[in-house]
């Protein structure tokens, strides 16, 4: 792995794509590698904890004062059980309740929101996912405000922290060892840097040493960048209507190395176990062949305005489409809640060519 100091030396540079790639290996894994009490035996696993952006965000970002990166008004939550904004950028359920649904638990609740009440809660998983969260600390800058990476792991460093003042150091080692470690990150790196041409200059502030692995985590579920150059905000920027290649090509280059460091750390960690899903490829698959999963329409947002509904995102003055279910876009950026189960679904149990090196429910077994 690179040296710090060749970082520094670049982000002082003019920062090519290639290098930004480079960096987001940097940076996602020396704050990656950094434990809770096994209670039941209909759960597949003790607790979740999940960290990333707005594809996993469930409320964390309702209680951040500046960000614009919001989800809790209508339309957003029409098909929720409770049919109210929750702060999920959906229509209804994401990835984070989908994940936790099929390891028998309740979804992971907000940090903020266990902060806000007091609550020391912890020992069935946390959410620190934070819409507009990326790799780099900057990324957060483009809505002005989220949880960044850092951030959620420093969070994550006091959870495990007061879990060892209530449970002991060896049932909260237990605990956390058996649990999953959900990470769905980059998208908004990726996108922040084909969406501003002075974006690439923003990023900064090398990770703090807030290792997950030295806090007891064990077990990882590695969700890749999707085909983000298919989304109807970056279709929007071509006359065509069609993908951003380029932001495909730099997803899948990002995805190839996040791979690769994986399987380093599993040769030079202990017990160090993870699952990597390949949605890159499950999702051009989807977009691609959308009949072939139950869907119609691949290119439009269900809810928004303007060409495919991607000129705004989806707000109370918003049109949106009355099946939901036949869309794979929930808004310009975001999968409908019938996409989102079928990729935690796929994940949990589908193909080795889509998870490597096993699934989600072979990594809890072992």
């Amino acid at each position: 792995m690179a040296s710090s100091s060749i970082f520094v030396k670049t982000m002082r540079g003019k920062l090519n794509f290639t290098s930004l790639i480079i960096m987001f290996y940097y940076y996602y894994f020396c704050i990656f590698i950094t434990n809770f009490k096994y209670s039941s035996a209909t759960k597949l696993a003790p607790a979740l904890f999940v960290f990333g952006d707005s594809l996993v965000d469930v409320g964390n970002n309702n209680h951040l004062p500046f960000t614009i990166a919001k989800a809790d008004f209508p339309h957003n939550g029409v098909d929720f059980p409770t049919h109210k904004p929750t702060g999920r950028f959906s229509n209804g359920k994401n990835a984070a309740d989908f994940l936790a649904e099929k390891l028998g638990l309740l979804t992971s609740p907000p940090y903020l929101s266990l902060t806000h009440t007091k609550s020391s809660n912890f020992s069935s998983g946390v959410s620190f996912a934070s819409g507009g969260a990326g790799i780099f600390d900057g990324t957060d800058q483009l809505y002005h405000q989220s949880i960044t990476f850092n951030k959620q792991i420093e969070y994550y460093g006091i959870v495990q922290g007061k879990l060892v003042q209530q449970l002991g150091q060896a049932e909260a080692e237990k605990l956390l060892s058996k649990s999953i470690f959900a990470i769905v990150i980059g998208s908004n790196d990726i996108l922040g840097y084909f969406g501003s041409s002075s974006s690439s200059q923003k990023k900064k502030g090398i990770p703090q040493q807030y290792r997950m692995y030295d806090f007891g985590a064990r077990k990882f579920v590695i969700f890749g960048v999707a085909a983000v150059g298919c989304c109807p905000s970056q279709r929007d920027r071509n006359k065509t209507d069609a993908c951003n290649e380029a932001a495909n090509f730099w997803a899948s280059k990002y995805n190839k190395g996040v791979q690769s460091i994986l399987q380093q750390y599993q040769t030079q960690l202990k017990d160090f176990k993870y699952s990597l899903f390949d949605t890159y490829t499950f999702f051009l698959n989807l977009i691609q062949q959308p009949a072939t999963y139950g869907f119609k329409e691949e290119k439009s947002a269900c809810c928004g305005l303007g060409n495919l509904n991607a000129k705004f995102a989806c707000t109370p003055i918003s049109t949106y489409c009355s099946n939901r279910s036949d869309h794979i876009f929930w808004d310009l950026y975001h999968p409908t809640e019938a996409a989102a189960r079928l990729i935690v679904g796929t994940a949990f149990d589908g193909p080795r060519k889509y998870s490597f090196p096993v699934n989600v429910k072979q990594l809890v077994s072992v």
